[in-house]
């Protein structure tokens, strides 16, 4: 049995540090976006990649993606009052139950063009808007955020775990709805569905929801400079994950690949992305790595980033998420398992 290489144990110690970093230390937590470029720096290091190509694929491959969200944010801002207009035009027109699976599905499908950030935040305004009770406030918001996860990993800029498995597997913008879109697209569409089956009621006025302070130009730039840091430093720790990658991950086939990433319903779905997507690897492997990851994602509150923009807004605390969330996960993780490995 050949000995370990060096690159590995940094690398295995590595992914164990920016694992855990967020979870020990609320510092890390704040400043997520720097802790991972320090640490992508030191992997690409260990593994021995950091070069001039490195550093350019690195200033490179957030730039769509920070484009979006820069532009997605700044539209929002701007429209905010005529978007709130609109809902509540639509609300008289139509009723609460009905806006909510709209939302649910029309969100979860344009988030891979306004990107999943942008989506959560116009979420949080129809959540405002249609005063919901609070059981059916966090059941709508769960299954939003679950649609959002799922729309968002259809193109590069939906966010970071696309943008992040697109420039890993250097492949074209369209790339990822090919491969998912049969598979994403429907179930958008029934977390819609069963939104609406859900009978929702309006809430007496000391049980609505709060809303939410304004989103200045100056939020959107910082929003768009963290995303364009923290996709750069993904990309390093992509490159310098690569021997554990080859080591270890490739050899697994798809269905394990799919059932070990029911660990991102609460580590970033992105970072994971990051440490385990190889070009080397078959189309289903990739899909079952990105279908594990998008669907559990949605579970608890760190694992995606819809979830902890809508839940920070809103006041949801874990908990309330949690019971929600893990049976609805539960019940996508099994049917998308049935559907793709066992028909």
């Amino acid at each position: 049995m050949s000995a370990v290489p060096f690159a590995v144990w940094a690398n295995l110690l590595i992914l164990l540090v920016v694992l855990a970093g967020p979870f020990l230390s609320h510092r890390v937590e704040r400043n997520l976006e720097g802790f991972l470029l320090v640490m992508g720096v030191l992997s690409a290091l260990a593994s021995g990649v950091l070069n001039v190509h490195l550093l350019g694929e690195g200033l490179r491959h957030p730039i769509p993606i920070t484009i979006a969200v820069f532009l997605s944010g700044a539209a929002f801002t701007w429209g905010r009052r005529r978007l709130d207009q609109g809902i509540r035009w639509m609300l008289a027109r139509s009723g609460p139950g009905v806006l909510a699976a709209v939302a649910t599905a029309v969100l979860g499908l344009a988030s891979s063009i306004i990107t999943a950030i942008i989506a959560a935040l116009v979420l949080v305004e129809f959540i405002a808007a249609l005063r919901l009770r609070r059981s059916d406030e966090v059941r709508i918001v769960v299954l939003a955020c679950f649609a959002i996860g799922l729309g968002a990993a259809l193109t590069p800029v939906g966010e970071p775990l696309s943008t992040i498995a697109t420039a890993k597997l250097d492949q074209d913008f369209w790339f990822l709805f090919r491969l998912l879109g049969v598979w994403v697209v429907p179930g958008v569409l029934a977390l819609g569905v069963v939104a609406w089956a859900h009978r929702v009621t309006v809430a007496p006025t000391e049980e609505v929801a709060p809303i939410t302070g304004p989103e200045s130009y100056r939020d959107v730039f910082t929003r768009a400079a963290r995303v364009y840091l923290f996709v750069m430093a993904l990309t390093f720790l992509g490159e310098g994950f690569k021997p554990i990658i080859d080591r270890y991950i490739i050899a697994l086939g798809a269905p394990v690949l799919y059932w070990i990433n029911l660990v991102s319903a609460i580590l970033d779905n992105a970072t994971l992305t990051a440490a385990e997507i190889s070009p080397r690897m078959m189309e289903a492997q990739v899909r079952a790595v990105l279908m594990g990851l998008i669907i559990s994602g949605g579970m608890l509150i760190p694992g995606n980033i819809p979830n902890i923009i809508a839940a920070g807004k809103l006041g949801i605390k874990s908990r309330e998420w949690a019971v929600i969330a893990i049976p609805i996960g539960a019940v996508l993780m099994v049917a998308y398992f049935v559907l793709l490995f066992l028909l």
